[in-house]
């Protein structure tokens, strides 16, 4: 391709709205343009980036015997709702009404369509194991959007689903996809990182997401270095130590209610006049999981994690309760609630952080306004609560594994596979017959990878003061070939030569062949960020040579016009890329 006549709108300075890596370098290299809002369009050099990752993707599927679809992305109310997700997804899915008063929506995600298309055409188990994938624009209403590509309203996604007989081929489908995924990634030119993850609406028995570290992602994982465990912290646990104090010994004294006027928060009762420790505290929270109360417990130096509240609870949808709703159900204001009493309250569900088993000698709110209790001991006065995992792990407690100390840090997530089960198959009934002709539901997986999520994580790992330095497997071309001298005849017909060579070799060359100074051609090759720089100058053509240079490198070399064809091919190859035919 020829700078002269293509569309690469770089820029000088940085996007003010841009904060991320990503984000800056990708609209100052002409990769990608904001319409509004979460809301991109993709330019010529994005796309080629894109088409490069999404061709690596189709390759992987396409190896562990993945069928490609194609679904609509318009889907009637009426196939969420037999999933119980239409009202599940709650304002994060664009909704619409045809002509006609039909609702419908814009998919998030397809398990529901493939669904309907595996109960539809599957019948005998005879025809499983089955997996189907589909590289698909999605959409979502996302509240917040921001950071480029790393939080839209509409991106790419490739969902796969595999359908099985049983438990056993679920755990085979998901393997082949989680190995599909690290070839995936690693041809991308992505460094990740498997961990243990909630699995939110999808539902299901467990999933692992695959994640790049980086300052630009929103998500947080607790890992070990010594041991590689890894997990989301909405998943993550950890080994705490527990002040002796607060162990029950021997009978615990009554419960004693005492006045605390004005004390609302976990700071104010560890002062003066009170002085009860934050450790020593329990703090009480209130949600609604689908609408119904659930009320948490957790320690008061501690942080509930809301996606363990959901995981516990069972819930689809979570929410935090409203002061009038908790007034009702618990007869007093935030900062004054406790969970002693409530178990004779059958509307109520109780769950307590596994942390404060066995404790005693803890302080609570009274359940009215100005009080709290004191000698609160969990076995015996919260004995109607669940003990679950609730809070949200910290940095430098141990490893639930072998107790050396926990790293967090942030990281983007790229890929999420899921063990749906039966979720969808039992509530859309996707059957078939088994072996001895008796109706069982189909077992499902679902697998997704972020398209965009790809293209700006490679920028996030791979870039530096100048600009993007993509793997050479999924950069929109292998080289940039600039001539230094444009007004220079031999420069030209040299550059010319070069080009052609190289593209009848099956090579992908941006030839900047604009008439701009050398200083101006450089700067935009590097903030492009292709793997390879070839310049052709009056000084190295003299001795029948051109500049090579790799991006990122430090070194120019001078190498002979007759070995540049054979040299490039081979570090096409090298560096992952694939050469034309």
């Amino acid at each position: 391709m020829r700078m002269s006549k293509s569309f690469v709108p770089t820029l000088k300075e940085v996007p003010a709205d841009a904060t991320v890596a990503s984000h800056q370098l990708l609209v100052r290299a002409g990769y990608i343009r904001q319409l509004s809002a979460g809301i991109y369009s993709i330019l010529p050099l994005g796309q080629r980036a894109i088409l490069k990752i999404t061709g690596i993707v189709r390759e992987e599927m396409d190896a562990i015997g993945a069928q490609e679809f194609y679904l609509p992305a318009l889907n009637p109310r009426e196939i969420w709702e037999e999933s119980g997700r239409w009202s599940v997804m709650g304002e994060n899915m664009f909704r619409l009404k045809d002509r006609k008063g039909a609702d419908l929506c814009l998919a998030m995600t397809h398990e529901e369509i493939f669904t309907v298309l595996a109960r539809a055409e599957l019948r005998s188990y005879r025809q499983l194991p089955q997996t189907w994938y589909q590289i698909q624009t999605k959409f979502r209403d996302e509240p917040r959007p921001k950071s480029g590509l790393l939080r839209v309203r509409q991106f790419t996604m490739k969902d796969s689903y595999s359908f099985d007989m049983n438990r056993e081929g679920l755990d085979q489908a998901f393997e082949a996809h989680r190995q599909a995924y690290v070839k995936i990634f690693g041809r991308c030119g992505l460094k990740t990182v498997q961990v243990d993850a909630h699995s939110g609406a999808m539902g299901g028995s467990g999933s692992t997401e695959f994640m790049v570290a980086t300052d630009a992602g929103e998500d947080l994982i607790a890992s070990c270095e010594a041991c590689g465990y890894a997990a989301n912290t909405e998943k993550a646990e950890s080994r705490v130590e527990t002040p002796d104090k607060y162990k029950a010994a021997g009978a615990s004294p009554a419960l004693d209610e005492f006045a605390t006027p004005g004390v609302t928060t976990i700071e104010a009762l560890s002062k003066a006049p009170h002085g009860v420790a934050a450790d020593q505290q329990l703090k009480t929270l209130v949600y609604l999981g689908d609408e119904q109360p659930l009320i948490a417990i957790v320690r008061g130096d501690d942080q509930l994690n809301e996606a363990k509240l959901q995981t516990a609870s069972g819930a689809s949808v979570l929410r935090q309760a409203h002061a009038e709703e908790i007034q009702k159900w618990l007869g007093a204001k935030p900062g004054s609630l406790g969970g002693v009493g409530l178990g004779e309250k059958a509307n109520l569900r109780v769950f307590v952080d596994s942390r404060l088993a066995g404790l005693s000698g803890l302080v609570t709110g009274a359940n009215k306004d100005g009080f709290h209790l004191r000698n609160v001991s969990v076995p015996r006065d919260l004995a109607h609560a669940k003990s679950v995992d609730l809070r949200t792990v910290n940095a430098g407690e141990g490893c639930p594994r072998c107790g050396k100390p926990l790293v967090v840090g942030k990281a983007l997530e790229v890929g999420h596979i899921f063990k749906l089960g039966t979720r969808y198959s039992e509530s859309m009934g996707a059957r078939v017959l088994d072996e001895g002709g008796k109706e069982v539901p189909i077992v499902m997986g679902s697998y997704g990878i972020g398209v965009e999520r790809i293209l700006a994580g490679a920028v996030e790992l791979h870039h530096d003061q100048d600009g993007i330095r993509f793997p050479m497997s999924i950069a929109p071309f292998h080289l940039a070939l600039l001539p230094l001298q444009m007004q220079d005849a031999a420069v030209r017909d040299a550059a010319e030569k070069i080009y052609l060579d190289l593209t009848a070799a099956g090579v992908e060359v941006l030839l900047d062949d604009r008439d701009e100074r050398a200083g101006v051609k450089f700067k935009d090759a590097d903030l492009i960020g292709l793997p390879l720089r070839i310049a052709v100058g009056k000084k190295g053509l003299a001795d029948g040579k051109i500049e090579w240079k790799v991006r990122g490198g430090k070194d120019v070399e001078f190498v002979p016009l007759a070995e540049v064809v054979a040299r490039v091919q081979a570090a096409v190859r090298a560096g992952g890329g694939t050469l034309r035919k």
